[in-house]
């Protein structure tokens, strides 16, 4: 899969931007500040329905206006498709496909990407939620479906929050008791679905991790991947991971039946707690996934390089595993401002391992700090416009 086009409409800096792509690398070359990572962000946008800068849609409204529209010509082997999505500062979202609308949702379905920024160092470093968010938004890429069920899940964990505070506030009684169980069954439903998917995932991109660690970073440390799992009676949310490291939690083979049990148990055993602090304890949303290097829990003990090599990693292992089960191809790649962090060893490796992908954007600040090979395609970013394309080497 290949962007071909890109047309932006009130979006971040840019009032308007029309921007042909190439096959293969394109370099977006500019000063900080000036609109690079705003291309990329957009196309994420349409792959993730989300940015991987902001929690909310509207920053990514130019200022002073209502809406910002993003617009990619898509193609795949012979298919070719225009996709577009409107960001509203007032009102739903709104998307079409070939000037036909669909749920802004369902956009996903038509474009895949993978995207690697600096703010993803927080995979290794920063707290749980952004590890499940990188894994729910991969099982989404990999099956659109997962997003209804992810959506469903976190709804019935509001509801059963409410009903939770509600019992703690007025007292429980035997009525709020049967409606829990009720909520409990659906909680179980939608979340033993996530827990297996998830498990499932991180078995495919455990060997795919270790194969990229290497190749990025040259030296032969052991990468690991481990799903932390809070209906273990043996983790809580609040366990160190140093602690359960060496027990590797649960075995990856457990089946929908074992986990669903797992689940109704752990609910049942930390009824008391959850009436008590009027919280659900246990389920895929407090869950974590624990990265590890040579044994020893990669949070804590891994350098800057080693951290920063390992966030990149799992974003090659995620395109990995896109391009191996995905019938739409090669997911489009995106590198933000990743080579000025690397010595010119791991560029050349980093070089070597996107190379062979079907489409890799870049952004970077300097030039020179992009390997020749990633150069073909050069757009120069100033202030919001696109003020040269070099297609030279196309």
């Amino acid at each position: 899969m290949r962007v071909t086009h890109l047309s932006l409409t009130n979006f971040r800096n840019y009032e308007t931007a029309e921007l042909a792509l190439s096959g293969g690398p394109n370099l977006f070359v500019g000063s900080n500040g000036q609109g690079k990572t705003n291309l990329v962000e957009a196309l994420g946008y349409l792959s993730t329905l989300g940015s991987h800068r902001v929690s909310t849609d509207h920053a990514m409204i130019r200022a002073g206006q209502t809406a910002a529209i993003v617009r990619a010509r898509l193609e795949n082997g012979e298919r070719s498709v225009l996709a577009e999505v409107q960001l509203n500062r007032v009102g739903a979202n709104r998307a079409q496909i070939n000037r036909s609308a669909i749920k802004t949702r369902d956009l996903p379905r038509y474009f895949s990407s993978v995207l690697f920024a600096p703010e993803d160092l927080a995979l290794v470093r920063g707290d749980p939620s952004g590890r499940r968010r990188f894994l729910d938004e991969l099982l989404v890429l990999r099956a659109p479906r997962m997003s209804g069920v992810l959506a469903d899940y976190d709804r019935v964990v509001k509801q059963r929050n409410t009903l939770l505070k509600s019992a703690r506030s007025s007292g429980v009684r035997s009525n709020q008791l049967s409606t829990l169980d009720i909520w409990d069954e659906r909680l179980v439903a939608f979340g033993t679905e996530i827990i297996s998917a998830r498990r499932s995932l991180v078995a495919e991109l455990l060997p795919e991790v270790r194969l990229a660690y290497t190749a990025i970073a040259g030296a032969d440390h052991e990468a690991g991947l481990l799903s932390l799992l809070s209906i273990v009676e043996s983790t809580t949310a609040d366990t160190s991971v140093g602690e359960v490291l060496p027990e590797m939690s649960r075995p990856a083979t457990m089946t929908m039946t074992e986990i669903g049990d797992s689940f109704r148990e752990a609910l049942a055993r930390l009824r008391r707690a959850e009436l008590d602090r009027g919280l659900t304890l246990a389920g895929p949303h407090r869950d974590d996934l624990v990265l590890s290097l040579n044994g020893l829990p990669a949070r804590g003990y891994a350098s800057h390089g080693e951290s920063w090599s390992f966030a990149l990693s799992l974003k090659l292992a995620s395109a990995a595993v896109l391009r191996r089960e995905t019938n739409s191809g090669d997911p489009v790649l995106i590198l933000d401002d990743v080579f000025a962090e690397l010595d010119e060893s791991r560029r050349g490796r980093l070089a070597d391992a996107v190379g062979d992908f079907e489409q890799v954007l870049i952004t970077a600040a300097v030039e020179g700090d992009v390997p020749d090979q990633l150069a073909a395609h050069v757009v120069r970013i100033r202030a919001g416009r696109i003020i040269a394309e070099d297609k030279s080497d196309e």
